[in-house]
């Protein structure tokens, strides 16, 4: 299948979807259900941040499938749990070929749990990475007119380094920033523009 005119593709249901989200059926649940929906929930938004860190590299097919292992691995990305895992933990975490077994992202994640432990003092992880939302959000027909960054997504990287995140760079954060609706870069025609509710009004 070819994106048409519009930048999307039609699926047997009916539906215009993006191409990346056209053809598997992981993927295209994942788009219907979750991509671009709020999330406002500290664990939640742990768990992408990690994610989209580990994805670094990587397909996002490959994390999605490879998700209920890495869940059972970092116990559901409670912070508490993942900020208290020992050099042991990172040991048996390289010997799960459920994950991706990479030493620096699994620290990282580690790091980034006791990090947004220590931003609940200041209002929490939340209310801290819902504050670079922008005044405004993309409207790409086509996949070509989506951004890969945003001055939004650089300030948001540069201040999450701040306290002490890592593997939070200017283009994960951006990548973050879709997935969890801060944007709503849905391709204009897709079947899923302005289902989040945060930018319906702009859809």
């Amino acid at each position: 299948m070819t994106p048409d005119e519009r930048g999307t593709i039609m699926g047997s249901d009916g539906l215009a979807r993006p191409p990346w989200a056209a053809t598997d059926p992981l993927l295209q649940e994942y788009y219907d259900l979750e991509w671009g929906m709020p999330v406002r929930d500290e664990q939640g938004l742990f768990e992408r941040i990690s994610l989209e860190a580990f994805q670094a590299g990587l397909s996002w097919a490959t994390i999605l499938r490879k998700r209920p292992a890495f869940r059972s691995a970092f116990h559901h990305f409670e912070p508490d749990a993942v900020a208290a895992f020992t050099d042991d933990d990172v040991e048996r975490l390289m010997l799960d070929a459920g994950i991706v077994r990479n030493r620096q992202k699994i620290r990282a994640a580690i790091t980034n749990a006791q990090a947004t432990i220590g931003l609940r003092a200041e209002g929490g992880l939340v209310d801290f990475v819902w504050s670079f939302q922008p005044a405004a959000t993309p409207s790409p027909l086509t996949h070509a007119e989506i951004p890969t960054t945003s001055p939004e997504s650089v300030a948001l990287s540069k201040a999450l380094r701040g306290k002490g995140f890592t593997f939070v760079g200017p283009t994960t954060m951006y990548a973050l920033m879709e997935a969890i609706g801060m944007i709503d870069t849905h391709l204009v025609h897709s079947h899923r523009r302005g289902s989040s509710g945060v930018w319906a009004h702009q859809a």
